[in-house]
């Protein structure tokens, strides 16, 4: 049976509506907790410790490409057996991640608590959520996964201040034991009793297994075609701030343009649904790269003035928002809901490696090019480059 019969049946309508509220509730406390905190605790630890904000800063990104790696058998997993188990085992395992980051005495230890942070990502970020969602939500699922990440986008609006106030109290080691209880009492329970409804099943949709999808062009030119846009568009984000004091505007008003980009982010998905709606998935996927490029190289161009770089700023977002939900669909848009986990995950590592790489790599331009600029025009490259490639991303 087709996700969609699925929900045809008494009772199952109300379930796929209460996965959807779990998901959205989870999917904003496990961002806002395991990511978002970090870069309000960063100085504090660095004061605090005496480590180096590089070799903190390092850990960190570790987490990311472990959360990248650890992905491909999650999508398995998650193909053969859905979200309860794997979701409700990685807020577990995140609690004792962030628990352990509160106890370490070490960069050594530190490090190695964001590797087991990087393996909890895997089982309660994007990737296992949407996962959940396509399967239960079938044709509705752009409606499921565009109410997910819009809340989800909200994590930073959340969890950012409150971690603020909880290092003013507590020092950060405080706060991350904090940050551990409040996973402990939501999303753990939560992902335990919320995702029950049955596994679905939908062998009927394809012919082709996830091992033929994964060698074929189409599927190996999507990878890289979404690894590259993914570099552009998390580079911008990183490095939009340096950008705009470069231009002479203070730090406090460069960081209130990447904050009105988080809006524009949200602006972005909502429309998601009538683009998707109204164009073709190899269409819509190079519009929404060129759209992203093009707005990375006026930013990089443009020198003033200020309204104008903070309009950048937003249209920027506006596309990054849209960017998630075509990285999000690709894989259904294209082979369907059979295999997303597997084939979803092996997508989504090397984006993750990609957007881990992207501030570093952000940084290290600018000091090799002489300044940021230069930094946004080379992003947009290579986002026209994804473009372009993307257009041969759609199987026959």
């Amino acid at each position: 049976m087709s996700a969609d019969t699925t929900t045809a049946r008494p009772g199952v309508d109300r379930g796929v509506r209460r996965v959807l509220v779990v998901l959205c509730t989870t999917e904003i406390i496990s961002w806002g907790v395991l990511y978002y905190a970090f870069p309000v605790l960063l100085p504090t630890i660095s004061a605090r410790t005496g480590w180096s904000l590089a070799a903190i800063t390092a850990g960190f990104s570790a987490s990311q490409v472990v959360a990248g790696l650890v992905g491909i058998p999650v999508g398995r997993l998650l193909d053969r057996h859905g979200p309860r188990a794997i979701m409700t085992t990685g807020s577990a395992l995140a609690v004792v991640a962030l628990v352990a980051l509160a106890s370490a005495r070490s960069p050594v230890w530190f490090s190695a608590a964001w590797l087991l942070t990087g393996v909890a990502m895997a089982g309660v970020f994007y990737a296992p959520a949407f996962a959940a969602l396509t399967r239960w939500y079938g044709t509705r699922r752009v409606t499921a996964l565009t109410a997910v990440t819009l809340v989800g986008g909200l994590a930073s609006t959340v969890f950012a201040p409150l971690t603020a106030v909880l290092n003013d109290r507590l020092d950060w080691r405080g706060t991350y034991l904090v940050l551990a209880g409040i996973l402990a009492v939501t999303t753990v329970p939560l992902h335990f009793l919320g995702l029950r409804l049955p596994w679905p099943a939908v062998e009927h949709e394809t012919v082709h297994t996830p091992s033929v999808v994964a060698r074929s062009r189409p599927f190996l030119v999507l990878v890289v075609a979404m690894s590259l846009a993914a570099f552009s568009v998390y580079a911008v984000v990183i490095n939009l701030v340096p950008l705009l004091t470069d231009r002479g505007m203070t730090t406090t008003a460069a960081a209130v343009a990447l904050g009105l980009g988080g809006i524009g982010q949200v602006l972005g998905r909502l429309g998601y649904g009538r683009l998707s709606a109204r164009t073709s998935v190899r269409v819509r996927t190079l519009l929404v790269l060129l759209v992203s490029a093009a707005v990375t190289v006026a930013l990089g161009v443009v020198p003033g003035p200020a309204l104008l770089l903070v309009a950048g700023s937003v249209l920027a977002g506006v596309t990054r928002g849209i960017f998630t939900l075509v990285q999000a669909t690709a894989i259904t848009d294209r082979w369907g809901a059979v295999h997303y986990g597997r084939l979803n995950g092996l997508l989504t590592a090397p984006v993750m490696l990609t957007s881990a790489v992207a501030p570093w790599a952000g940084s290290a331009l600018a000091a090799w090019l002489g300044g940021y600029a230069a930094v946004f025009v080379v992003l947009g490259v290579v986002g026209v480059l994804a473009a372009a490639l993307s257009t041969a991303s759609v199987p026959r």
